[in-house]
């Protein structure tokens, strides 16, 4: 048997969701396939990147796989409450956080295909064979056993992102969306762009982030939390080639945010129509371009000073 990636099956996201299917939490999370092959164990993400390296505590877990089995899951990190935390999970490697494979589909057992398998026999399959072979810091994703009501009520209340729904009778089908698995967000966010900083310290004092609305991408705020000494110096690091002179805001902040019209403009910026072009001087603001917009936050931003 030689391994190759599988594509991972995907989830048609919905407002509602169908009553009656086998019921997880939504993981707010990076997804991977696990497999063991001729004894070695590939761990890999969505897109054939090697997170052995990047998580290995959970490589090193997974040495005690049975032979020729493959693995469905996803990576997450959890916060002190053991809700996931995505933006924990991109600031993992600070070290001190909690990261966990919640394993959820079994796509090959001791060499054979599962996966023409209806889902329900897939993950009796799992629990009773695969899973008690495996240990800490690996976890199964357990089926939520209640009405659907009931369940969305919970997630709302103890925050977390979503619910996921899955056809107990379906198959599992690489890398399409075909409707057999469906997610709903409940405790919906808001994505965020880096629009650039205010300088201080060794990194940067505070990130000011703005969201894209159909004029242009309009200011939200700024923000100094959640950011170690070393992400701080790493953003940084990776900002720094992309400052430019233009301001990509539309509309300048309000004072409450704590950058005022005045000390934007004061010495370094100067208004044209809705968009501002640059006259920098003492400039307190690096700004990060439009096009340059790989540098998402789609993590929860705390506002504020």
């Amino acid at each position: 048997m030689v391994f190759s990636v599988i594509e991972p099956m995907l989830l048609l996201a919905g407002s509602g969701l169908p009553e009656g299917w086998l019921y997880e939490l939504k993981l707010d999370g990076y997804r991977a396939l696990a497999a063991k092959v001729a004894g070695k164990v590939h761990f890999r993400s969505r897109n054939d990147k090697d997170f052995s390296r990047k998580f290995p505590r959970i490589t090193a877990a997974l040495t005690s796989l049975p032979e020729g089995t493959v693995l469905d899951g996803e990576v997450v990190a959890l916060d002190e409450r053991g809700v996931p935390s995505f933006n924990l999970l991109q600031n993992s490697q600070s070290g001190g956080v909690t990261i966990v494979l919640y394993v959820f589909d079994l796509l090959m057992h001791q060499g054979k295909d599962a996966m023409g398998l209806p889902l329900r026999d897939r993950r009796k399959l799992l629990e009773m064979e695969v899973l008690p072979t495996l240990s800490e810091p690996i976890r199964a994703s357990v089926g939520l056993d209640a009405p659907l009501q009931d369940l969305i009520a919970q997630v709302r209340q103890y925050g977390f992102e979503g619910l996921v729904a899955k056809n107990p009778q379906s198959t599992y089908e690489p890398g399409k969306r075909s409707g057999a698995w469906q997610k709903m967000r409940l405790n919906k966010g808001q994505e965020f762009v880096i629009g650039g900083y205010t300088k201080g310290g060794t990194g940067f004092d505070a990130l000011i982030f703005g969201y894209h609305a159909k004029e242009g991408l309009r200011f939200a705020a700024k923000t100094r939390n959640g950011f170690t000494p070393a992400t701080r110096a790493s953003l940084r690091k990776k900002m720094q080639p992309l400052v430019t002179t233009e301001c990509p805001f539309i509309g300048l902040p309000e004072r409450r945010s704590g950058l005022s019209t005045r000390s934007m403009v004061r010495d370094s910026w100067k208004p044209t129509s809705a968009l501002f072009s640059a006259r920098p001087r003492k400039s307190i603001v690096a700004f990060v371009p439009r096009s340059k917009t790989h540098l998402n936050a789609s993590w929860p931003i705390t506002t504020g000073s």
